[in-house]
């Protein structure tokens, strides 16, 4: 681990570049899809725009934004509380292994953890993306009983002729 300090802050709007940067990265990456950059940037920003939908938090080394990770809610009506869904995990290549990750990670944890409406994280990963599944591990995160099944359609539910 590096003596560099991480310092992880929730994501302004001034950081729509880098986030929109890093998921056409991760998309690439970690799936092999080529993402519309416009598409992307108008997702991010309207994220941004409105924590309802999600919330970004970014890592900054060095006074540079090198990672992030974006907070999605899924009400549980079992435990009358909500799960945080972790996704957009993306920390630059130069930064990797410097503990990036699991400082975003912690901090969001703890942040869940001290809300009294909040019962647990969850996150999805790529099934080939087996990096990612053994930093999850290392992290006390265990793979659970659910798969997930999708159903996915162009923008707007029309289909592309």
């Amino acid at each position: 681990m590096s003596d560099a300090i991480i310092t992880i802050r929730r994501a302004a709007s001034y950081d729509h570049e880098a986030i929109t940067r890093f998921n056409i990265a991760m998309a690439l990456e970690s799936e092999g899809m080529r993402l519309d950059p416009a598409t992307a940037g108008e997702g991010v920003r309207a994220a941004l725009n409105d924590p309802q939908r999600a919330i970004y938090y970014v890592a900054e080394l060095s006074g540079s934004v090198v990672g992030q990770t974006m907070v999605t809610l899924e009400w549980s009506d079992w435990r009358n509380a909500f799960f945080w869904w972790i996704q957009s995990v993306y920390v630059e290549p130069t930064a990797r292994g410097k503990g990036v990750f699991r400082a975003l990670h912690t901090h969001i944890r703890d942040e869940a953890k001290s809300s009294l409406n909040i019962c647990g994280l969850r996150l999805y990963v790529h099934t080939g993306n087996r990096g990612a599944q053994a930093i999850y591990r290392r992290l006390g995160m265990t793979e659970c009983d659910y798969r997930l099944f999708e159903e996915s359609w162009p923008r707007g539910g029309r289909a592309s002729v």
